[in-house]
């Protein structure tokens, strides 16, 4: 297999569900999810991956997940067990602290938030497809909450839309080791293009040295043709 490349210009980092309530301590679902993230060192993996992809010069997305409000569901003709149970915790609940940013993965000036999505795909009734190809994004990295839940569904059509997907297996975090293996081991090699760590991942990027000689490079060739 061809090892991945990432082209700054033609690829994504989309960033599902840095929530509170997923990503720190005191969160409704930190505690479900705490023993494998810190298992796989989530939180520095996911410190890492955003400082490298930024230094790289690729544009970060934010996936959120819909933010609980009052009245939500009520009235649906078939919400899904999942949904009708975040309803009744309200996880990740509007203007309440769980349903802040993580305060390590707050977007940036730069960053790009997209529409909160009600189900499990980051793609569905929102505008991430839309703004990625008015971006010119070819390739996606998907990293965050939940591995078996909204990165693999978001993962998913991103594939089926056309995009190169990459997973990064100690970048995400699942309920249960059970839940890790179904989403790299059985179910991710039928959609991802690649599966890396967060140090195969960091290696294959860009590096800013790298860009800014080649803009050194343009730079002197343009000075060169106006001599």
């Amino acid at each position: 297999m061809v090892a991945p490349t990432y082209p700054p210009d033609r690829t994504a980092l989309l960033l599902v569900d840095p929530y509170n309530d997923f990503l720190s301590d005191g969160g409704k679902v930190w505690p479900r999810v705490k023993e494998v993230a810190e298992e796989v060192s989530l939180l520095d993996n996911l410190r890492t991956i955003l400082a490298a992809v930024r230094d790289a010069g690729i544009q970060v997305f934010i996936v959120p997940h819909r933010r609980w409000e009052p009245g939500d569901y009520e009235g649906w003709d078939h919400p899904t067990p999942y949904q009708v149970e975040s309803g009744r915790r309200q996880v990740f609940a509007r203007g309440s602290w769980g349903g802040e940013w993580h305060p390590d993965f707050a977007p940036r000036p730069d960053d790009i938030v997209v529409k909160e999505h009600w189900g499990s795909s980051g793609f569905a009734n929102t505008d991430l497809d839309f703004r990625l190809k008015q971006r010119g994004i070819l390739r996606v990295i998907v990293i965050g909450m939940l591995a078996n839940t909204c990165i693999e569904c978001t993962s998913r059509f991103a594939t089926e839309l056309g995009y190169h997907v990459t997973l990064v297996k100690d970048a995400t975090a699942a309920f249960t080791e059970e839940m890790m293996y179904a989403a790299h081991e059985l179910n991710g090699p039928t959609f991802a293009h690649a599966i890396l760590t967060t140090s195969e991942l960091v290696a294959a990027l860009p590096r800013a040295t790298a860009r800014l000689d080649r803009a050194s490079d343009a730079t002197r060739s343009m000075s060169r043709s106006h001599a």
